[in-house]
């Protein structure tokens, strides 16, 4: 606060010769009051402290004065002159100057406090902002071509503002929409329509009176910018709390096209632009909140700008912006569609014709959102089972991290590079200490390849015991190792040095998560694998499996199995490999490897998929005894496999799991999704078993529960109707009839409930 409530009457009455009832207003940063005269009538008075550019404080007195002499002056404010004939006042009050001004009292309730925003309302507040920036068009003042951090062409400059958010999700999003606001509108800004240009038409400045707009006051953010940006910010504004964000918005575009006609590209950008306003205004929040700011003003829009930013990235970029092009009249984006005939048949011609499409209905997804994926038909799906994007499709932090590097440097590891040490060193750290020595590759097929070749190369034997239905990868070596490959269909059948071990289901196999000793009882193959071996005058080189089954059946191991395992292994010298291509980097929620589930140290571990987030990354970390003898005199050299690229994404996606607590969010996470899972299972006969740790979730179905057949061709019509309805899930198992949960692992417990139900919803309208 400037001066009091004393200071400012007096002021009023020294320079105006006005007398009343004062009452004093919030602010962002200027003092406001009310004042109340004697007969009635009512005033507006603002103090700005020196702070304030005096010339500025003139532009917004002439705007004012311009807009008088339009057609629209009466939905603005007219500054009262002093008695010495001044329209801003200079006054020092106790050592600071202070510029006064006064103005009349606009009519009307605040859209903030009018409950009801019909489409009428909405589509004049629009008319009315388009006859204002018309009436303004030949309006000009130096002082409005100033950089002002509330002008959403600068967007961009809260980024350093990001960390001040505290909650992981709320600082991610925002992150995001940063970052496709730098994508989308940065590059196009410098050819849009300028004007000068209110810049705040929000809820507590937008006057209603009858259902219809009114008026709006507060001329202190004004800018020559886009004037596009003006309808963007109404918008956001009209947006909050709403059910239907985006109607509401339509309106809003409609009464202003109708007045003043936007182009196509100004329509494309609004979506980004009513973001790029919320992240300015919730960044600024979460600053001043760390400020320990004490002004209310600060904090009055942030909740709801944070529902809004949460619910905009749920609606996909294509559909807003055919919504807004369609209501205006201009050409869509999006049309009905019978299929994708064209580019099937040009896949077909010119791609391996046994890559899989998911889904009878076929996807063309077009753009990534953390935990969203949106097609070109406008719609928006949670991801429920793209584990690859580990930390979220598009994640701002792994984005940024890999678009600086590759515009700094790539190239192969025979040049030193702190990456590829920094790296190696950051994800050793996460493992026991005797693994310390890593390998890059680009997949986790190449990875499962080496890995093979460093244990056969280590021992001297060629033998490697793998788990039926196992699958580890498409290499020659890797489908070698994959029953689930080499027994199925186009399979060439096991060769004679690979060995299956009974796959340890606790659901459908003979020992049942019931019995505490059935991790020793599947070990036992093994180890009758190991004997027979033997008998041959051969032992194991390697086993190796995954530390949770996925195409297995998103199996957990039972208790003990591994430390069984492992102890007959190593009793004979094989390598025991665990295989954490899709289980590691803390989806299991308890541990940040699967591997640590079951209190085992392994002597090699494969890691990809989620290792780069999207990004082509694996590695093989072995110890150091391994790598010794592995440095046999032939170099191991991968072209790409450790560039500076890849380690920097790397990198990236280690950071955000940590600074975003993620393995604690997937164990949250997970352990709410498993239990409302359960929950759902006595309503649906056909769940048969519910399983898994953290964000690696899978639920088995069968059409008996004794007799445990599976319940397939009911599965694919649960999974195409989810899929139908914004949920993408998938099947796996040996015998196709189980659901496969591994979302990325922002994956948050609203997405959880919206599956949950929706699950229920289709399971109920199958009649299952």
């Amino acid at each position: 606060m400037y001066i009091n409530a004393s200071q400012f009457s007096g002021l009023l009455q020294k320079h105006f010769s006005l007398n009343g009832q004062l009452e004093m207003l919030n602010g962002y940063d200027e003092q406001n009051a009310v004042l109340t005269t004697n007969d009635g009538k009512k005033y507006i008075c603002k103090v700005a402290a020196a702070a304030h550019d005096p010339y500025f404080l003139e532009a917004q007195v002439s705007i004012l004065e311009h807009l008088a002499d339009t057609e629209v002056a009466g939905f603005f404010q007219r500054s009262l002159k002093s008695a010495g004939g001044l329209n801003i006042v200079q006054e020092e009050i106790e050592g600071r100057t202070i510029y006064l001004r006064v103005m009349n009292y606009l009519e009307g309730d605040f859209l903030v406090d009018t409950t009801h925003h019909s489409p009428a309302l909405l589509h004049s507040i629009g008319r009315g902002l388009a006859r204002m920036d018309r009436a303004l068009a030949n309006f000009r003042h130096p002082a409005m071509h100033r950089h002002y951090e509330w002008d959403i062409s600068h967007a961009l400059e809260v980024r350093p503002m990001l960390p001040y958010i505290r909650d992981h999700e709320q600082r991610r999003v925002a992150g995001y929409f940063l970052l496709q606001f730098e994508t989308e509108v940065q590059q196009v800004l410098g050819k849009l329509t300028k004007a000068y240009i209110h810049n705040d038409a929000n809820d507590y400045n937008v006057l209603v009176r009858d259902g219809q707009f009114a008026g709006l006051i507060d001329f202190g953010d004004m800018v020559y910018a886009p004037l596009i940006n003006n309808l963007a910010i109404a918008c956001t504004y009209a947006m909050l709390g709403k059910d239907d964000p985006l109607e509401a918005a339509a309106e809003v575009v409609k009464g202003y096209h109708d007045t003043l006609p936007i182009t196509e590209q100004e329509a494309d950008l609004l979506y980004y632009l009513v973001a790029g306003r919320l992240c300015i205004s919730v960044c600024k929040s979460a600053a001043n909140r760390s400020n320990d700011s004490d002004n209310e003003h600060h904090f009055i829009t942030e909740a709801p700008a944070w529902k809004l930013l949460l619910q905009l990235i749920t609606i996909n970029p294509l559909r807003a912006q055919d919504t807004f092009r369609k209501i205006c009249g201009l050409e869509g984006l999006i049309e009905a569609t019978e299929g994708y005939e064209e580019i099937l048949e040009r896949r077909r011609d010119h791609v391996g014709r046994n890559l899989s499409i998911s889904y009878r209905k076929k996807l063309r997804i077009v753009k990534g959102a953390l935990q969203y994926l949106y097609d070109d038909l406008g719609n928006t799906y949670v991801d429920c089972v793209n584990n690859v994007s580990h930390v979220g499709h598009c994640h701002p932090v792994v984005v940024k991290a890999m678009q600086h590097q590759i515009a700094t440097l790539n190239t192969n590891t025979r040049y030193l590079n702190d990456h590829l040490v920094d790296y190696a060193e950051m994800l050793t750290a996460t493992l026991p200490s005797r693994l310390k020595v890593c390998y890059f590759t680009n997949s986790g097929s190449e990875a499962n390849d080496l890995a093979i070749r460093i244990s056969r190369h280590f021992t001297r034997q060629k033998d490697v015991i793998v788990l039926d239905h196992a699958y580890h990868g498409t290499s020659t070596a890797a489908i070698e190792m994959s029953p689930y490959k080499f027994d199925g269909k186009g399979g060439f059948g096991r060769m004679p040095y690979i060995h299956k071990a009974m796959n340890p289901d606790g659901y459908r196999g003979p020992y049942r998560l019931s019995d505490p000793g059935a991790g020793e009882k599947y070990a036992a193959d093994v180890e009758r694998i190991i004997g027979m071996l033997q008998q041959e005058g051969k032992a194991p080189a390697a086993f190796i499996c995954e530390t949770l089954l996925g195409v297995g059946g998103q199996i957990p191991l039972p208790p003990g199995y591994l430390q069984a395992v492992y102890r007959a292994v190593r009793a004979v010298g094989g390598i025991c490999i665990a295989d954490e291509v899709q289980v590691g980097f803390g989806r299991v929620g308890e541990k940040f490897w699967g591997f640590e589930l079951q209190d085992v140290e392994p002597d090699i571990v494969v890691l990809g998929k989620p290792i780069g987030n999207g990004h082509p990354l694996a590695a093989v970390v072995v110890t150091e005894a391994l790598a010794d003898a592995f440095n046999n005199g032939m170099e191991y050299f991968n072209t790409y496999g450790g560039n500076p690229v890849s380690m920097a994404t790397g990198k990236a996606v280690l950071q955000v799991i940590r600074q975003e607590a993620l393995q604690q969010h997937a164990l949250d996470t997970g352990n709410y999704f498993l239990e409302r899972l359960r929950n759902l299972a006595p309503l649906h006969p056909l769940i048969g078993d519910v399983r898994g740790h953290g964000l690696f979730i899978g639920v088995e179905l069968v059409r008996n529960a004794e007799t445990l057949e599976p319940a397939v061709p009911e599965i694919d019509g649960i999974v195409e109707a989810m899929r139908d309805r914004g949920y993408l899930v998938s099947t796996d198992g040996p015998l196709y009839n189980v659901l496969k949960i591994k979302p990325p692992m922002v994956f948050n417990k609203s997405n959880v409930d919206g599956f949950v139900s929706l699950l229920h919803e289709v399971m109920t309208d199958l009649g299952y």
